[in-house]
């Protein structure tokens, strides 16, 4: 099997459950939007260090992500055939954000004034990863239908990625359960 296809050849990309859309409609911009902010989460993981609680976080939200992306690939036509927590944002979704964010925020004490993001690498990643969400929040917007949640759920991502950047200058995250082998760059 080969990883090309050549059908977007000619400037289109495949949607899922069917249809086809210009590489540049607003709604591939929004998912791609999200795919460049699933890397910088994956730059962050890969930097906090296997195992450790910032990287189940991450990896978490990583998944969630593939769950919004097929929402926003998917034709107004083709909503129907989404499923809950699979390829549809769902309430218990946004909510679980709501959760993560008011548990750091309990455990970790939240800057008064503004944040300077660079304090240190992970969190900086992690600030970089929020500034691509609000970017795509923004692409959103005009795409989603009104009972989506896929804006709510962006929203919310970035309050938590904020809030874990906080968290992460702080060093209120554990430390991976294994040391790194030595050499290594953690």
């Amino acid at each position: 099997m080969r990883i090309y296809t050549k059908r977007g050849d000619d400037g289109t990309t495949g949607l899922l459950h069917g249809g086809r859309l210009d590489k540049s409609a607003p709604a591939v911009e929004a998912y791609g939007t999200v795919d460049e902010a699933q890397a910088f989460l994956g730059l962050a993981r890969c930097r906090a260090g296997a195992g450790s609680e910032l990287d189940a976080a991450v990896i978490e939200l990583e998944r969630d992500l593939w769950v919004l992306m097929a929402d926003l690939a998917t034709g107004d036509d083709n909503r129907h055939k989404l499923e809950a927590g699979r390829t549809l944002v769902t309430e218990e979704m946004v909510a679980r954000l709501e959760d993560r964010i008011d548990a750091l925020a309990a455990r970790s004490p939240l800057p008064t004034e503004f944040a300077v993001p660079g304090q240190t690498p992970t969190a900086a990643l992690l600030d970089v990863a929020r500034t691509v969400v609000r970017r795509a929040e923004r692409r959103a917007v005009d795409v989603c239908p009104r009972s989506s949640l896929v804006v709510p759920y962006l929203n919310r991502l970035s309050d938590l990625l904020w809030t874990m950047a906080r968290a992460e200058e702080a060093g209120d995250f554990l430390p991976a359960r294994h040391p790194a082998p030595a050499g290594g760059d953690s």
